[in-house]
């Protein structure tokens, strides 16, 4: 809503509220950040050979709309950071992908296959973490 809302008041000082509400705000989208008509094309780029995942995947990004690769590079620069404080927070690459993996990329129509589903999404987004600058650039 257009509500003001300020970050610095304490009913805000627990992380998961945040972490609660960004995830909800992707999953309640009409359709995910990683488009439907691409999820098995970004499944079939992660099980490419490792040397040719990265140039898959960055290929399928910049078909994606505009407004979903700006929000992706965003959103993953964020979940970087997030990576790089992992002392403070305990969160890793592996973590980080299995909170958003799900909710960022799905099937339109869910299959049998939930959990062969769960290992590429969280794969996808590992993989987008850890190779960030060669997706995105700096």
């Amino acid at each position: 809503s257009d509500e003001k809302l300020d970050l610095n008041d304490s009913k805000w000082e627990d992380i998961h509220v945040i972490t609660g509400a960004l995830k909800m705000f992707f999953r309640e989208l009409p359709e995910p950040l990683f488009t439907y008509n691409h999820f098995n094309d970004f499944v079939n780029a992660i099980k490419q050979e490792p040397r040719q995942r990265v140039s898959a995947v960055k290929d399928l990004i910049k078909q994606l709309p505009k407004p979903n690769q700006d929000t992706m590079q965003v959103l993953f620069r964020h979940l970087k950071r997030v990576v790089e404080n992992g002392e403070k927070n305990r969160m890793t690459y592996q973590s980080v992908a299995i909170v958003f993996g799900p909710t960022l990329l799905k099937p339109e129509k869910e299959t049998g296959n939930i959990a062969v589903h769960t290992v590429y999404q969280n794969q996808i987004v590992e993989l987008i973490l850890l190779e960030l600058n060669s997706i995105f650039g700096r």
